[in-house]
This record gives structure tokens, C-alpha cells and sequence, in this order.
């Protein structure tokens, strides 16, 4: 079933069952009873990343406090995408972006990849979180992705799952045409690994061209910013050998 976009949809972490009552957040009543004006049985939609959407009809239990109680599920709870997202962390603005973009074009973990020229030296993980949920709550989408510790890009690949082609956007690539390499993997099970604002260093990617879980690809004849690289590059696999 589709997801319902006329009606406000929010995401709650509480178990969600018939008649059980959830107090949203302050921040989340606010919102519904000063922003959008919604008064006693109103409708929302509500969702955790484990019950599937539910409906639910707003009722007022004191002056600053409404409880949200589901009444019917609406859309069953799907299993995350099988698309494992690494990305060198941006600046703020570019990173909220670069996160939301990749939740709502189908990323199933979210790995920060610490490289050679990433410049951000701390991140905030629960920021990265509450965009991911930002954009699945305004996109319809039920199964919030995981955001990982990061993790230095050596570490990413001695790790590497056995049987998960990895694909990397290499900006010296010797093509501009990305879909004869793309068209050439076997693997179902996804990898895409996005570098910093400064590209992957050359010792970086002679590492990355010696595995061979991994696949380079370029993005055409155009110099990208890195958040832009990321759409582009989630586009093309999804579109190519994914679930687009």
C-alpha cells in the first residue's frame, strides 16, 4: 500500500498496537497542537521502524499533553533496503542534506567513513539520526536506517562483508560512462562509498582499486560537489542494479 501523504505522519520510538496510547514529544505537541491546530480527534499517522504506520486519533489530556492512540495499521513494517550507504562526512549543511537525500533514495545503514581529506573532526551522530528520520517521516518511508559509528576507511574494508560489492566514486577514473562497469557486477547485495569535499586521496584509491569486492565508477565529465556526487552516485546504482 502507498503512503497516505495528506495526513501528518510522525515518528515515535514506542511499541505501537490497537488501543495503546503514545504521548509524542514536546517538541512533537507543540507541532501538532500549536503549528497545525489539531484539536480532539484528529487523525496522525505514526510510525517507530518496527510496527509498521499506524492511524491514530489525537486526544487532549491536559493543557500541554495529548496522547495519540493507534486505531487500524495502515501499511505493514518492510525490512530495511540491503544498501549499505558510506560517506566522508561534509559540513553541517551539506551533510543534512547529504543524509536525508540518502534515506530517501533508498539507503539501508547509514556508515560514516573517516579518509585522508575528510574535514569534519567530530560528528554528531544524533543529529545524522534525526535527519534520517526527518526524511522518512516526510517521504512515506517506514524503515528508518541505522546510523553507525564512523570508522576510518582502512578499517572499512579489512572489515568488509564477505559477498557486498562495494562501489566507489573515483573521480580519475579513465571514462566518463559509469553504466558499462555498474552493468558488469554480479552482487545484489550493495555498497556505495561517496568521498570528502577533497576527493580520495591517491594512496586511497590504489588501496581501493586492490580489492577485489570493488568496483570504481565516475560520475561524468563534470567536477561535483560532494553532496551532489552522493545523489548522483545513489541515482546511478539504484536506477542501474538496484531497486529503482
Amino acid at each position: 500500500m502507498r503512503a497516505n501523504y495528506r495526513m501528518q505522519r510522525l515518528y515515535v520510538p514506542d511499541d505501537l498496537a490497537q488501543g495503546r496510547a503514545v504521548e509524542p514529544s514536546t517538541a512533537q505537541t507543540h507541532y501538532l497542537v500549536n503549528v497545525l491546530r489539531l484539536g480532539e480527534g484528529a487523525e496522525v499517522l505514526l510510525f517507530n521502524g518496527r510496527d509498521g504506520e499506524w492511524r491514530t486519533t489525537l486526544t487532549q489530556a491536559g493543557k500541554k499533553k495529548v496522547e495519540l492512540t493507534p486505531v487500524e495499521q495502515t501499511r505493514k513494517q518492510p525490512p530495511l533496503p540491503d544498501l549499505l550507504y558510506c560517506f566522508a562526512p561534509l559540513k553541517q549543511g551539506r551533510l543534512d542534506y547529504l543524509v536525508q537525500k540518502a534515506v530517501e533514495m533508498g539507503a539501508g545503514v547509514l556508515q560514516p567513513v573517516i579518509t585522508h581529506h575528510t574535514q569534519v573532526a567530530k560528528l554528531g551522530l544524533d543529529r545524522l539520526q534525526a535527519n534520517a528520520i526527518e526524511a522518512a517521516e516526510q517521504c512515506g518511508i517506514l524503515a528508518v536506517p541505522q546510523v553507525r559509528e564512523p570508522v576510518r576507511l582502512e578499517r572499512l574494508l579489512a572489515d568488509w562483508e564477505a559477498g557486498r560489492r562495494l562501489i566507489f566514486c573515483d573521480e580519475d577514473a579513465g571514462t566518463n560512462n559509469p553504466l558499462p562497469a555498474l552493468q558488469a557486477i554480479e552482487e545484489r547485495r550493495l555498497g556505495l562509498l561517496v568521498g570528502p569535499e577533497g576527493g580520495f586521496s591517491d594512496a586511497e584509491r590504489k588501496e581501493l582499486r586492490a580489492f577485489p569486492f570493488v568496483t570504481a565508477i565516475p560520475l561524468g565529465p563534470r567536477i561535483l560537489r560532494a553532496d551532489t556526487a552522493a545523489v548522483a552516485a545513489l541515482a546511478l546504482v539504484q536506477a542501474t542494479i538496484g531497486d529503482g
